[in-house]
């Protein structure tokens, strides 16, 4: 009986954590739909990118590699990549809110716009507060009790996994500008932050490879670690990636005016 309500209780979080994941990808294709049929073609690969962040997220949360985490500390790592890393990345290249803004009324579309030039929308997509959500909780998590403790309840377990993912999608779009971005940081100011970021969330690989989370072994936190670190590092490479293009590209935007304007005087 207790296993039976065990098994009961780990689906019924599963099954609550993939719901806003399925639902954002069904949404998300309708959106796609609506638009085309108004205005231009939507780039397919966005679309693309969107629905492989989608399923990389719910792999993390339902199926055998979130039944595994339960067990194996190096399982569950992958799933926090997955979850916390690159679902948020792939999912912010699908540039959302650019998609909602075609779709929405131009009533409805100005109202989101306004919104996103808010003093509280400016403070979720400061980099230096979306990454002391993302790399700072994740400190909290696996070196105080709360790693054990989450899986013991599941109210707190759902609440972990929602807030990794959106802790990581914050950060994301709060380093690499996808989406119209009211309120934008100079490029020397993310990469700083950046570069903060991940050497914090590389100390902690460290960390968890030397000093094991509570209940977790230390070949298996060895193993999480090394997983941690280098899996880590290999979607921390995409994101630098991007924002250096991107610099790149506004810096000859910027030196193309300049002799635009040098050859007209």
């Amino acid at each position: 009986m207790h296993i039976h309500n065990v098994s009961h209780t780990v689906f019924l979080s599963q099954l609550i954590l993939v719901m806003p994941f399925v639902l954002a990808g069904i949404f998300y294709v309708k959106a796609v739909i609506v638009s085309n049929r108004k205005k231009k073609q939507w780039p397919f690969f966005r679309m693309v990118l969107w629905i492989v962040g989608v399923v990389c997220a719910s792999l993390a949360v339902i199926g055998p590699l979130a039944d595994r985490s339960h067990e194996d500390f190096s399982v569950h790592m992958i799933g926090h990549l997955f979850l916390g890393m690159l679902a948020p990345l792939l999912m912010a290249l699908g540039a959302p809110m650019t998609l909602i803004l075609r779709t929405l009324p131009v009533r409805l579309a100005r109202n989101l716009s306004y919104l996103l030039r808010s003093r509280l929308a400016g403070v979720f997509h400061n980099p230096i507060f979306t990454s002391i959500l993302n790399v700072g909780a994740l400190w909290f998590l696996y070196t105080t009790p709360l790693f054990s403790m989450m899986h013991e309840n599941m109210f707190l377990y759902v609440f972990i996994h929602l807030h990794i993912f959106l802790a990581g999608y914050l950060f994301t779009i709060s380093i690499i500008y996808i989406d119209p971005t009211p309120q934008q940081q100079t490029f020397m100011y993310r990469s700083i932050v950046l570069l903060t970021a991940l050497a914090a969330h590389s100390i902690l690989s460290k960390y968890i490879y030397a000093y094991p989370p509570s209940g977790i072994s230390p070949a298996q936190a060895e193993l999480g670690g090394m997983i941690m670190y280098y899996g880590g590092d290999a979607i921390e490479v995409g994101l630098v990636c991007i924002l250096c293009y991107q610099w790149f590209r506004s810096t000859r935007s910027k030196a193309e005016w300049t002799n635009v304007q040098i050859t007209k005087s």
